[in-house]
């Protein structure tokens, strides 16, 4: 009987190469994710990769629609602004969790099934409540806008939760004169540095006047939860 061999290659499959993809940006950013490392990560050589993805593109198309797999769908027929709203909500929490994905999910040109299904969804949301096929397109790029703006301010802002706010203020304010920016000082002093602020929290606020203006420009019903 033939002896065994170590060169057998671990058994993989499409999906765990995409979660491997995932951990890797997660991990260190989307410059981080290379055929190499993440044949590193998965324990096997880059060559074997190719068995399950053709290529890079391939990969970020794929780790894109894991993030999109992600995202709460809004329900067809539902109210519109409760299901935007929790859509939205849904989304800023992928982006949190993935932050390299803000920049990549608008700029695949090969989206895959839960990409696809995503967007159909939202627009299926939006003219079951009656917006024009026009209005979808405004109200589509305007949510989005917002969330994924929003998001990469998240995402780049010098805090990280409430605690540090305080901390980065007073640094940021040793660095120049207080009656320099009289204005910039009142609103640090008063808002920003007062116990409790936390910058995430206006996330609501705003989604709550883009939801406000598109009913009223659109005309269409809905409750803002």
């Amino acid at each position: 009987m033939p002896a065994p061999t170590n060169n057998s290659r671990p058994r993989l499959s499409r999906g765990e190469v995409l979660r491997g993809a995932v951990a890797v940006a997660d991990a260190g950013g989307i410059a981080s994710l290379t055929m190499r490392s993440l044949a590193d990560a998965l324990k096997v050589k880059p060559m074997s990769i190719y068995h399950y993805v053709a290529n890079k593109d391939e990969v970020l198309d794929g780790i894109v629609d894991m993030v999109f797999s992600e995202i709460e769908l809004p329900t067809v027929g539902g109210d519109w602004r409760a299901e935007m709203r929790r859509r939205a909500a849904s989304a800023r929490e992928a982006m949190r969790r993935h932050p390299w994905a803000i920049g990549l999910v608008q700029t695949r040109t090969s989206p895959g099934p839960a990409t696809l299904k995503h967007h159909d969804a939202v627009i299926g949301a939006l003219r079951g409540a009656g917006f024009s096929v026009a209005m979808t397109a405004h109200a589509f790029a305007l949510i989005d806008a917002y969330v994924y703006g929003f998001a990469l301010s998240e995402a780049t802002l010098p805090i990280s939760g409430p605690e540090t706010v305080t901390e980065v203020a007073e640094q940021m304010m040793g660095q120049y004169s207080a009656g320099d920016y009289p204005h910039l000082v009142e609103f640090s002093i008063e808002h920003v540095m007062k116990p409790g602020y936390d910058y995430g929290a206006e996330f609501e606020f705003g989604l709550d006047l883009v939801l406000e203006g598109l009913a009223k420009v659109s005309g269409a019903p809905g409750t803002l939860s």
